[in-house]
């Protein structure tokens, strides 16, 4: 937890990880490089760093108190930290993203929620993927991010809102969710691309068995596709947003979690 706030459980966190990583490196024809915005706990990369066909990992985390933590005593991402394949940056990922010269196959938000007063909100916004993010993305790329709750009574908060303004940016964008035990809700994600997801269930399940060192707890073809079905109001409410994230405009994350000073 980082100031009352529910980050992480090692109980269910593969719910979590399993949705924000997969989808996006199965729908892609043949990923080999991929960039981590956030993800300083190290299980983005872990469940990366299970596709044999990836070659780099760039997971880059603005606090070095948080991964030196994790890296500490999170067991099942040592081996993950140790990967010759992660190359591990302390930076704001804005930054870090925008002076790289080099396109990935897969750009990953594991970032924490859009909070007023936040570092992490600007990476939501429709200029920061149009104008940073996109560009840094090779022509069959796909961008994934985490999209807070997705609850019927949550999705409003920010998970429709960044739907849209995906929408405004990429050709082909595709929303899906999952409950998440610790986070006491139905938890969003969002992918994005100018090429279209197109996969079978079953052509899902061969790209795992055939990519993927190990078993996934979580995910299959099935499961996936079933995802991205929403109830009728969630479908509506994603249907209907007319909000763009800006800088001027922005939507925020409220009342979750409180700090305690010792």
């Amino acid at each position: 937890m980082i100031d009352g706030k529910m980050q992480s459980a090692e109980t269910d966190e593969f719910v979590y990880h399993e949705c924000l990583i997969h989808p996006p490196l199965i729908y892609h024809p043949n990923p080999k490089t991929v960039f981590i915005m956030g993800g300083g706990e190290g299980s983005a990369a872990r469940e990366v760093l299970k596709h044999k066909n990836i070659e780099k990992v760039v997971m880059c985390d603005i606090d070095q108190e948080v991964v030196d933590f994790c890296r500490k005593h999170l067991s099942a991402n040592s081996e993950a930290f140790r990967n010759e394949r992660l190359d591990l940056i302390i930076n704001d990922a804005k930054a870090e993203l925008e002076k790289r010269e080099e396109k990935y196959d897969l750009i990953i938000g594991d970032l924490a929620d859009p909070v007023e007063g936040g570092p992490c909100y600007q990476l939501y916004t429709k200029s920061f993927y149009e104008e940073i993010l996109k560009p840094k993305l090779k022509d069959s790329g796909i961008f994934v991010t985490q999209a807070g709750p997705a609850g019927v009574l949550t999705h409003k908060e920010v998970f429709s809102s960044i739907y849209n303004t995906l929408r405004n940016v990429f050709k082909y964008v595709v929303a899906y969710t999952a409950h998440v035990p610790s986070f006491v809700d139905t938890w969003g994600w969002v992918m994005a691309s100018d090429q279209p997801f197109v996969l079978e269930p079953n052509q899902i399940d061969n790209r795992i068995e055939e990519r993927i060192d190990g078993e996934l707890l979580y995910l299959n073809g099935t499961t996936f596709l079933s995802s991205t079905v929403m109830n009728k109001i969630v479908h509506q409410g994603l249907m209907n947003e007319t909000h763009v994230y800006t800088e001027d405009d922005a939507r925020f994350l409220r009342g979750y979690g409180k700090a305690y000073g010792a």
